[in-house]
């Protein structure tokens, strides 16, 4: 790639392959593979780090779509690298792969290893002593956490497609257990090593007590994969998944395997994702943009997980990394420092800050007989009720009547929800859908809140964004209506005239999903007792969905249909 004023390091090196052994300051070896030009000339390194089969991140294939056989092929193309004056070099972590140690699900000794990997690297002959990161998903999460220690050789990460917060973005959403693709990850995992922090840290008494807590759960022990775990703790990969289990509410466990943007975070940084990973990376890339205290780009790209092999952000990456481990003024710095891809669009938008300056936050109002529109409420509405339970699931949707111009929606998104049920808990899980002028219907983004830990810290919430802390469950009154703040992972689309856009509220995910990337979403605790659940919308209970709106709808839906 090149442009009339910047070109990119060139493809002229033959690649080389050799194993490495990377001592580490507490006596364990991390197993790596390093891919470099072959020649006794020094160049920039590049650390891939995960818990996968080395061997898997090395093999010529041809890239196909993301599937779950493949999904943890994330290292990029080392030949890609080596050939264009790179050393790119494959790391195991610790307990996983032929790397020594107990694997302690990314906690700081891990982190830890990765800032001497990074240290040693740079003192290699082979190495300028300008080391970077790379890589998507597992590789793009150690990242920021790596980078937030300030190792005085690491240069620059590139990544995109990482969580940030362990709580929030990985295994419970809204304070509701994400357990199935935790139990489609871990057999993806190399040989891992695995153990129970908690009951090393804390003791067994402590653990024991936790796990008898677990049990008493009846909708974790509705679970069968959960329940077995629970029976037998300690057994191999079950110490691990029994420490999530036993810890509920957000608390020093996550907060240890979460990226601190108080700390460090001055690294030149990239970060991405797309819109279809609502439900595990993308906060984390909007996140960290908003909160580095270093150089940082940002693009989210449409809503289909990347390819794997993984190649795409390759020419995108060694212009990052020209600029940043070799000098050589790319003149990415100069160019907008966001990039979004616009659903039904085709087309990319640019912009410097997050939500865009733009944005007419706007208020749909949920309506009776499904009407989800912005006027307000006339006398005599009052709410609608539906059943969940271990046998049936029920739904309402509130749908908007047809655009009658192009409307752009850009941005985060919240559901103000005024609700009450015969329970004392309350699992909402909120869809956000789009239905073309053909009828078909799709899903768009998602949004999660246990009714328990709806609580909210002003200080951190937005009128677009509420924070939950997460550190206590307050159990809900039957038959009083409380007030739900439910976050909606962002999105990005234009709305065609004619088409309108969804509102599914329920207390379960239990719809097939229709792709792996759906999958990725899906799969949280439900309860495994039965409840009525009311949703209130009218003038004293203005159950409402906050739409960015970026573009168009000056005026307004039309509640004659929007026929012109």
């Amino acid at each position: 790639m090149f442009s009339v004023d910047w070109s990119l390091s060139e493809r002229r090196h033959a690649p080389a392959r050799t194993s490495l052994a990377i001592p580490i300051s507490d006596g364990i070896t991390l197993d790596a593979v390093v891919t470099r030009p072959d020649d006794d000339m020094p160049y920039p390194a590049l650390l891939c780090a995960h818990a996968y089969r080395t061997t898997d991140q090395l093999m010529h294939m041809r890239p196909v779509g993301f599937s779950h056989a493949r999904g943890h092929l994330e290292a990029g193309d080392p030949e890609f690298w080596a050939r264009r004056g790179y050393a790119h070099v494959v790391v195991n972590v610790r307990g996983t792969g032929n790397s020594t140690g107990t694997y302690d699900n990314l906690g700081p000794r891990t982190i830890q290893d990765l800032a001497d990997a990074i240290a040693w690297l740079a003192s290699q002959t082979w190495c300028s002593g300008a080391v970077g990161m790379f890589g998507i998903s597992y590789f793009a999460i150690v990242q920021p956490l790596v980078a937030q220690l300030s190792p005085p050789a690491l240069k620059a990460i590139f990544a995109p497609y990482g969580y940030t917060d362990m709580y929030r973005d990985r295994y419970y959403h809204g304070g509701i257990l994400s357990h199935k693709f935790m139990e489609m990850w871990l057999p993806t995992l190399d040989r891992p090593r695995l153990q129970s922090v908690l009951a090393a840290g804390d003791g067994r008494a402590a653990f024991d007590a936790g796990i008898a807590a677990a049990q008493a759960d009846a909708d974790l022990m509705a679970v069968p994969f959960l329940r077995d775990i629970l029976a037998d703790p300690l057994n191999g990969q079950n110490g691990m998944i029994a420490d999530i289990l036993q810890s509920p509410l957000d608390g020093q466990y996550y907060r240890e395997r979460s990226v601190d943007y108080a700390h460090g975070c001055t690294v030149p940084a990239y970060f991405g994702g797309c819109w279809g990973v609502h439900g595990l990376h993308l906060p984390g890339a909007l996140r960290s943009f908003a909160n580095w205290n270093g150089p940082r780009k940002l693009t989210i790209g449409p809503p289909v997980y990347l390819d794997r092999p993984f190649y795409q952000y390759h020419q995108e990456a060694l212009r990052w990394f020209d600029h940043w481990l070799k000098g050589n003024d790319t003149g990415m710095m100069d160019e907008t420092d966001i990039n979004l891809f616009i659903v039904g669009t085709g087309r990319w938008k640019s912009a410097q800050q997050w939500p865009l300056p733009e944005t007419r936050f706007t208020r749909f109002y949920l309506h009776e007989n499904g009407e989800l529109s912005e006027r307000g409420y006339t006398v005599g509405e009052g709410a609608t009720t539906f059943s969940d339970s271990p046998y049936c699931h029920e739904a309402l949707e509130f749908w908007t009547h047809p655009m009658v111009e192009e409307t752009e929606l850009a941005g985060p998104m919240v559901l103000n929800l005024h609700a009450s049920t015969t329970d004392t808990e309350a699992l909402w899980f909120v869809s956000v859908l789009h239905r073309d002028v053909h009828g078909t219907e799709t899903l768009l983004t998602r949004g999660w809140l246990r009714g328990s830990q709806r609580a909210t810290d002003p200080a951190s919430s937005t009128p677009w964004q509420p924070w939950h802390p997460h550190d206590a469950r307050e159990p809900l009154e039957p038959g009083v209506i409380h007030d739900f703040a439910i976050e909606i992972r962002p999105y990005a689309i234009a709305l065609r005239p004619g088409e309108r856009l969804g509102l599914r509220i329920k207390c379960a995910d239990d719809e097939a999903p229709p792709t792996p990337l759906d999958a990725i979403c899906q799969g949280h605790l439900s309860r495994a007792t039965g409840a009525r659940l009311t949703v209130h919308h009218n003038g004293d209970h203005p159950s409402h969905l906050v739409l960015p709106v970026t573009a168009g709808n000056r005026v307004g839906t039309f509640v004659s249909g929007g026929k012109l």
